[in-house]
């Protein structure tokens, strides 16, 4: 039989669930926890901290998390690998040891190894981003397999990929080398289905109206089995709450990818090479995936502070909405003297006719300044606004007092050669050992967008209904860009995807989208359809200007939308009358 390794997964974001590890322990022994915590604004956040004080920018709740279980990972010899370390791993290893010598007795001999060389802030003007606050290459998995090999029981990294803290331990578990491309390749899918957490057992999922409410209540967290040949199962500790099935899988493949090849430092997976397998209540098997050489140049993540923003929200109730919010829009310019460098506004119409409650007949206009000048965008902003209060639209009433705002950042990637990027790795014995990049890559070739609709397939009777009534789909930000993956959950439902769901439809469905430059992506194996627009999100969720300034909903609201759907792909029992 197969060796297989256990990677635990209990930490999506920096903020997630104080008690994941603890109740990870409290079932059965899993070899490693891991735990991403770097998003793209989290970089920002720990790099104004270090602004504030040099010896932080690393994620303190880890630390919190991790000190109360070290007696129980020593006894069962779980491992922990994590990016907690943000821009100071170091630091956090160091009072990841400190909380070691002030354990009970049968932890202090746990041994601690960090991972560094992401950190290229002080070449930032190198990079054509002289501003920079933070500028992070993503590194790879080697030098978190190397810590362990030399014995390191606590890993902690800065900036790697996330899908690296899952890769890491295989490679150190399977002894893979660098061309085991498949093999590696394997391990990042897995990799990048649980690093989110509970988003692969049931959160943020299309079809959670087919599970009971009581069962998504505290979804437990995932856990990957990967075999020596790359292939794994994901799964989760039995009894705990949510659900692992070939949807939430697939939910996660989609998230935040763009075409067929998924770019990593140590491989390069080919997304649509894998097949999912329903293996039992709460198990997805996933064989068959494949890789192909790295690219050859490491991206680098950059913020820089663009300057300050401020935003203040009124509600509109009742009739003449649009009338309502023109006025106050044309108040507020005028009061606004002098203006912010920017200034914009944005209604959301959230209210309905002859509604039953004044909630439901109620719509949001907010306005955001953004300025180089924090006084324009502060006091002076928001209380020129509150002041409109009793001399502007009936019924007008700020949903917020007047605040000061404050900075925010705009995210840039760059490239640079492999080569260019230090990697080191620093053993518990106090050694530190450089690791080398990729001898073997490629310039990684574009995959071209597919606009679909060459073969539309033939009328039928059809029935207009929410595209969320047959098809799932997720979405994320990259950047200022967002994705959309889109799936069926037959080959009938893919067909139907692949045939009508084109570029040119996705513009008309989602008119946000119509004069931004959108790629779309055909992915047969797991029945998908993934786009990606871009510049939706501006500047980036730093900047913060859109209703929702991640796209998390951008998926929801697609599914939201009326199409015309063929009766024959409707769930078993759904009505076949046109809902208007």
């Amino acid at each position: 039989m197969t060796r297989s390794i256990s990677i635990a997964n209990v930490s999506g974001f920096y903020g997630d669930r104080a008690a994941a590890i603890g109740e990870m322990l409290a079932g059965p022994r899993v070899d490693y926890i891991t735990g991403d915590y770097l998003a793209e604004l989290t970089m920002l956040i720990l790099g104004r901290d270090r602004l504030k004080d040099p010896d932080l920018g690393y994620a303190k709740t880890f630390l919190r998390h991790l000190t109360p279980h070290l007696g129980t990972l020593a006894e069962r010899g779980t491992k922990v690998v994590v990016n907690a370390g943000g821009l100071n791993p170091g630091g956090l290893a160091a009072a990841v040891e400190k909380a070691i010598e002030n354990a009970d007795e049968s932890a202090r001999h746990l041994t601690v190894g960090w991972v560094d060389g992401d950190d290229l802030i002080a070449r930032s003007a190198d990079l054509g981003v002289p501003n920079a606050v933070t500028a992070n290459a993503y590194l790879g998995a080697f030098g978190i397999a190397d810590l362990l090999t030399a014995g390191a029981d606590i890993v902690i990294t800065g900036r790697v990929t996330d899908a690296s803290v899952i890769l890491g331990p295989a490679i150190a578990e399977f002894g893979w080398q660098r061309t085991d491309f498949d093999a590696l390749a394997g391990a990042v899918a897995a990799g990048h289905i649980i690093e989110c957490g509970t988003q692969a057992t049931g959160g943020n999922y299309a079809f959670f109206d087919r599970h009971p409410i009581e069962q998504l209540l505290h979804p437990g967290f995932p856990i990957a089995e990967i075999a020596a040949d790359g292939s794994f199962a994901i799964t989760k500790q039995p009894g705990t709450g949510g659900v692992v099935e070939v949807g939430t899988v697939t939910a996660q493949l989609l998230y935040e990818v763009t075409g067929q090849r998924y770019a990593n430092p140590d491989v390069t997976l080919l997304l649509d090479s894998m097949t999912l397998t329903q293996d039992g209540p709460d198990r997805v098997a996933v064989t068959g995936v494949r890789g192909e050489a790295p690219p050859e140049t490491t991206k680098v993540a950059t913020t820089t502070l663009g300057g300050f923003r401020n935003e203040i929200a009124f509600l509109l109730t009742g009739i003449e909405i649009e009338r309502k919010a023109a006025l106050l829009e044309a108040q507020l310019r005028d009061a606004l003297d002098p203006a912010p460098a920017d200034l914009q506004f944005r209604l959301a119409r959230t209210d309905h006719p002859d509604a039953p409650t004044e909630a439901a007949a109620s719509a949001t206009l907010t306005a955001v300044a953004w300025d180089a000048d924090p006084n324009r965008v502060g006091r002076a902003f928001s209380s020129a606004a509150v002041e409109l209060a009793l001399a502007t639209y009936p019924g007008a009433s700020p949903m917020a007092p007047p605040s000061s705002g404050g900075p925010y950042g705009v995210y840039q990637a760059v490239y640079v050669p492999n080569g260019d990027v230090p990697h080191r790795a620093h053993r518990p014995d106090g050694t530190v050992v450089d690791i080398a990049p990729p001898a073997v890559v490629q310039e990684l070739p574009a995959d071209p967008s597919q606009p679909g609709g060459d073969d539309v397939l033939p009328a039928g009777p059809t029935v207009r209904v929410p595209l969320g009534t047959v098809f799932g789909a997720r979405s994320g930000d990259k950047g200022g860009s967002a994705n959309v993956g889109v799936w069926a959950e037959s080959d009938a439902g893919y067909e139907w995807l692949r045939s009508n769901l084109t570029e040119q439809a996705l513009r008309e469905l989602l008119p946000e989208t119509a004069d931004l430059p959108v790629r779309r992506y055909e992915l047969p194996n797991l029945k998908a359809v993934n786009f990606v627009i871009e510049d939706l999100l501006g500047k980036g969720v730093a900047h913060g200007y859109r209703f929702d300034p991640q796209a998390k909903g951008v998926g929801e609201w697609l599914r939201g939308r009326y199409v015309d759907l063929p009766t024959g792909l409707l769930p078993a029992g759904h009505s076949t009358k046109e809902i208007a």
